[in-house]
């Protein structure tokens, strides 16, 4: 140990004599930084019984050692290190048969445990994972590139998973036990975290993390992805910045997220942006941004902020764009009346199948909002609020499509009418299963925006992406 670092008050230690610090030069390789894409063995490969049960032996001898509580004191990289000191004692005194890569491994899968988030740390450092979903302290599954695989990561006990989750919450001001068994919170990147505890989970605490990718996704990317063809992402930024008022429309999983942050990009810097979400997870990159996030209610039922709170409120804000992260009950009144009073540009998520479908749905959570409206009213309200709807897709291989632009452009009767400016023409899959296809223009020159375009500026741009999609259609 440096002397110039401070020390963790130690328990007394009965099996570490106080020369065992010194009874043996320290076997510590050296550590080399891996690339967070890289995919570390330990994430995937399943250890032996024998691995766990010497790492059940080192933990307890640390535990007896060390005031865990006291590591608080110390900066992070001092206390990793101070842990390493005494594991290294531990095992060196018990006579561990391990080599060096091993004793390494253990080393820093205790300093997980300890510091961090134990067995999910490797997963989390991981950039190709989207989702980490853990069934009970045996059972941990990811899913990489659109496909869900099992992995060897296990826990300790059912406790250890559990005390991790609640040590995930907590950062939030949130909790997680019997009396309160289901939590969402989020990670300090933003990853969204959803928790169900015991005694609703039987198998153990069920722990579902959406991982966000370290680096922000741009529509770019999307294109090179192959998630949306170059003249559909000129047509997106178009939307973007003319201020239509946007919903993103998709299943569990299709990336519905993911594309409002790209849609944010296209906002202009001066423009004062509030957020309402559950778990604050959008990544906003304008000066200007107001972050509000819903509250569930304490042990005694009280001091519960809902979206719909959220969002009643930030009408009183000054807000120039509203962007809700996910609409999904009554909140969906509150936004398309900010939508119609003067708030253009504001967006929106929404759990749908179609952009028809959406708009069902949008009725609906109007009426389990206790509206007494007329039908036709709710219609004539969405009309006037919603310009475009961008529905997002998950194919059957995993991979991620934007599958219509469409515009919501007024009513015949009591119909909303809708037009698609693109659609994704699906035509078969390749040997490898993979879904073939083309983004291609319904042929719709001039779209129910196009005054709104010449407005700011864009009508030239506009008539040149719609030209492009459809000679590329052709």
């Amino acid at each position: 140990m440096t002397p110039e670092r401070p020390e963790a008050p130690r328990a007394s230690k009965p099996d570490l004599p106080p020369s065992a610090a010194t009874a043996r030069p320290r076997q510590e390789p050296a550590r080399t930084e891996k690339p967070a894409s890289a995919k570390p063995a330990s994430s995937t490969r399943t250890r032996s019984e024998a691995y766990y049960d010497t790492k059940s032996q080192v933990f307890s001898a640390l535990i007896e050692t060390i005031d865990l509580s006291q590591l608080a004191n110390l900066d992070p990289d001092s206390a990793r290190e101070e842990i390493r000191d005494i594991v290294n004692d531990i095992i060196a005194i018990k006579n561990f048969a391990m080599s060096i890569s091993e004793q390494e491994e253990l080393l820093e899968d205790i300093c997980n445990d300890v510091l961090g988030y134990g067995p999910l740390e490797p997963l989390l450092a991981r950039d190709d994972i989207a989702d980490i979903m853990v069934n009970g302290a045996e059972s941990v599954y990811i899913e990489v590139n659109g496909k869900v695989e099992q992995t060897g990561v296990r826990f300790r006990d059912n406790q250890q998973l559990l005390n991790i989750c609640q040590r995930i919450v907590s950062q939030v001001g949130r909790r997680v036990d019997e009396s309160s068994p289901i939590c969402d919170a989020r990670l300090p990147d933003g990853s969204r975290v959803n928790v169900i505890a015991p005694p609703l989970a039987i198998d153990g605490a069920s722990l579902t993390i959406r991982k966000f990718k370290k680096d922000k996704l741009t529509l770019d990317q999307l294109v090179r992805f192959g998630a949306i063809s170059p003249e559909g992402a000129e047509l997106l930024k178009i939307i973007g910045r003319v201020r239509c008022n946007i919903l993103i429309s998709g299943g569990t999983g299709s990336g519905k997220t993911t594309l409002l942050n790209c849609l944010t990009n296209f906002i202009d810097a001066d423009e004062r942006i509030i957020t309402c979400e559950d778990s604050a997870e959008l990544q906003l990159q304008q000066p200007h941004v107001v972050r509000l996030e819903t509250r569930p209610p304490n042990l005694e039922g009280e001091g519960e902020v809902t979206m719909r709170d959220l969002v009643r409120n930030c009408l009183r804000m000054r807000p120039e764009r509203i962007i809700v992260g996910e609409v999904r009950g009554s909140e969906v009144f509150d936004l398309l009346q900010a939508m119609n009073t003067g708030h253009d540009g504001s967006m929106g998520t929404i759990h749908a199948n179609n952009p028809r479908e959406c708009l069902n749905r949008i009725e609906s959570m109007v009426a389990m909002g206790g509206f007494t409206l007329p039908q036709r009213t709710v219609r004539e309200i969405v009309v006037g609020s919603v310009d475009v709807i961008i529905q997002a897709s998950r194919l059957r291989d995993g991979s991620r499509r934007i599958t219509h632009i469409t515009e919501v452009i007024g009513m015949e009767g009591d119909v909303i009418i809708t037009q698609d400016l693109m659609l994704y023409d699906m035509k078969g899959e390749d040997a490898n299963g993979k879904i073939i296809g083309d983004h291609v223009s319904t042929g719709i020159a001039r779209p129910h925006f196009w005054d709104r375009a010449r407005y700011y500026g864009e009508e030239q741009r506009l008539a040149t992406a719609l030209e492009g999609m459809e000679r590329k259609t052709g």
